[in-house]
């Protein structure tokens, strides 16, 4: 680092072992420094804002108490591992987060040994980190687990799960609980950080443990003590119900109070067995916009500090969420019976128009996909209509429920399945690779993949109306721009439509590739289907592609095992009709980060892609031939 570096503190750190030795009364400095570097760093490059700010004190205070990273800590979601990233030898790379072949925004087991296990999704840390601790005991090393989770995350089923079974371990595990939304315990001052930091004292624990077990010989008065001790630490501790499921549970303490936090984990380190730490954060804490709306702050673009994030929209055509927005909207107010589902996902799943006008079947489940599709198919029993919200990587954590609750009963309930195909910068995490592949195998499930932003609106009109379920699956961000019609007019079900007629080729697009389809298509003179429909699939058109043509190709956005270009071939096996055929989509593997077009250049789905797949296919050069075929409407 040179002189002139803007950040002294952060320039003598490399990795934690650069600051344990600091004076506590230093942290304090390193911490403004580093808000001052997350807010710089991040607008420049966006990403996950407001719950950094907000994790800044605790994140220092773990790794100065806690030898990382022999000593394990596992971030839950990974929102707030920016600072995280900072300390442990990542500044440098800050610059490049979330691009394309640049650092993650989420903890990676292959970027660093800090990162002890890979997120994104929620709820997976108190899993992850008493498997690490189990472990550890097998192995009898001596290492601490860390497991770093949020109010938000802790709503999910498989939290409460791990804690269940942590209490029954009696596992070497800390649970930090980042309360960042509100405190159960609203007073979080000076009295509380007290009693929290007596509870978790040496002297306390041992008076506890040495009843315990001078008690034991006494059954009945130890029962006593307990419901004692249970209900006057009721009375200043709002952790009943972490105690119960066998969790020595501490605080609620501030979690901007750096001396505080290292005495508490001091402490920490120090006891045996499964332990809870509620921490109060706020997000977004230390700047002013962030603080005052950390919604708008949780994810954002680049933007300029001094001005903030510009929520304005201009004459900008709508994204496929802002479509299913509105439709949501529109086919409330015509049918009554709908009722529309997210699992914690309003602002990201465009609902939150529905949400104010339509509060009372507005329903947000939290952080938890199963329930939110057993629900839904517990209010279609019922003769509802529910219509879930939901991104297509989050729905991968609720298949069972698809199965069982939903597909097996026939039940009418619509998925809105966004973010499907290539995502962009939050990576392999958050890709809607897989959908197609593990939706298709469902019996009676129709499966609708629009191409444009009015096929998409028509699309979920279409599920609507249907007697059993549905998935329309429809990528992040805007699409060619076709401004979809008023009203709410339905496709016919199973239909393909021919959008240009060729010849020797026949091209059949699945959704978003149709664009690069039709540009492919006019330079070699193709035939191009919009299929629509991957469930049911348009059988007629394919057999009647596939004897027109010398070869087909399937274009689609989801990988190639098992998608939509399966179902062609399946089709066309199951008809004894032999033709060539060239799938092309998603290859055989993670995607990376990066911006759309990257990413789809790197799967060889751009409209140059699938020409030169197709030539060399043929075995001959087409890209010269004169197109003699007609584009037709739409």
């Amino acid at each position: 680092m040179t002189p002139t570096d803007p950040y002294p503190l952060l320039s003598r750190i490399h990795s934690p072992e650069d600051f344990r030795d600091w004076p506590v009364d230093e942290l304090p400095a390193l911490a403004d420094e580093l808000r001052a570097f997350l807010l710089e760093s991040v607008s420049r490059t966006g990403g996950h804002l407001a719950a950094n700010l907000g994790t800044v004190e605790l994140t220092i205070a773990l790794h100065y108490t806690y030898h990382t990273p022999h000593d394990r800590l596992v971030w839950d979601v990974g929102h707030q591992s920016y600072t995280h990233k900072i300390l442990t030898g990542r500044r440098e790379g800050m610059p490049t987060l979330r691009q394309k072949d640049g650092l993650s925004g989420f903890p990676k087991r292959d970027e660093s040994p800090y990162d002890t296990f890979g997120v994104g999704h929620s709820s997976t840390s108190i899993s992850a980190a008493l498997g690490m601790a189990l472990a550890a005991r097998q192995q009898g090393e001596r290492r601490k687990a860390v497991a770093i989770i949020g109010d938000g995350a802790m709503t999910a089923g498989m939290a409460f799960e791990a804690l269940n079974h942590a209490g029954d371990e009696k596992a070497d595990l800390l649970v930090v609980l980042n309360d960042n939304k509100m405190s159960i315990s609203p007073n979080v001052g000076a009295m509380n950080r007290y009693l929290a930091r007596l509870l978790s004292g040496p002297i306390y624990s041992s008076m506890r443990e040495g009843s315990k077990r001078v008690l034991d010989r006494l059954p009945p008065m130890r029962e006593f003590m307990r419901r004692a001790e249970e209900h006057v630490k009721g009375m200043i501790t709002p952790g009943t119900l972490f105690e119960e499921l066998g969790l020595n549970y501490y605080g609620p303490v501030d979690g901007h109070d750096l001396e505080g936090l290292v005495k508490m984990l001091r402490n920490l380190h120090s006891m045996e067995g499964p332990q809870l730490l509620h921490v109060v954060t706020h997000k977004g804490h230390g700047y002013e916009p962030a603080e005052k709306d950390p919604c708008t702050y949780h994810g954002v673009g680049r933007f300029d500090p001094e001005r903030g994030v510009q929520n304005g929209k201009g004459n900008a055509a709508p994204t496929y969420t802002e479509v299913f927005g509105q439709w949501l909207c529109d086919q409330a107010a015509a049918d009554e019976r709908l009722v529309g589902i997210t699992p914690a996902m309003c602002e990201g799943s465009g609902m939150t128009e529905f949400a104010q006008r339509f509060p009372d079947r507005y329903i947000d489940v939290g952080i938890a996909e199963q329930h939110a599709l057993t629900l839904a198919a517990g209010m279609a029993c019922e003769g509802m209509r529910p219509v879930v919200a939901i991104y297509s990587s989050f729905l991968q954590r609720a298949y069972d429920q698809l199965v069982h609750d939903i597909a097996l009963q026939g039940l009418p309930v619509v998925l809105a399945v966004d973010r499907a195909g290539v995502v962009g910068p939050d990576g392999p995490t958050h890709a809607g690779s897989f959908d197609l592949s593990f939706l298709r195998c469902i019996p009676d499930l129709v499966i609708m993949a629009p191409a444009d932003e009015a096929e998409c609106r028509r699309m979920l009109s279409t599920g609507f109306l249907l007697e059993r379920p549905c998935a329309v699956r429809y990528p992040r961000g805007r699409g060619p721009g076709a401004a979809p019609e008023e009203g709410l007019i339905p496709l016919p079900l199973g239909q393909a439509q021919m959008r240009r007629q060729g010849r020797r080729v026949a091209i059949l697009a699945f959704g978003t590739p149709l664009a690069a389809a039709l540009e492919a298509g006019e330079r070699l003179d193709a035939t191009v289907l919009n299929m629509r429909f991957v469930k049911p699939l348009d059988e007629a058109r394919v057999l009647e592609a596939a004897r027109g043509h010398e070869l087909l190709v399937t274009v689609e956005d989801n990988v190639v095992a098992g998608g939509a270009g399966s179902a062609v071939a399946e089709c066309l096996n199951a008809h004894g009709v032999s033709v060539p055929l060239l799938q092309l989509g998603l290859p055989d593997r993670f995607q990376g980060q990066g911006t759309r077009e990257e990413l789809l250049q790197d799967a060889g789905l751009t409209a140059d892609d699938v020409e030169a797949a197709i030539v060399a296919r043929l075995g001959t050069d087409q890209a010269c031939a004169r197109p003699a075929g007609r584009v037709l409407s739409k």
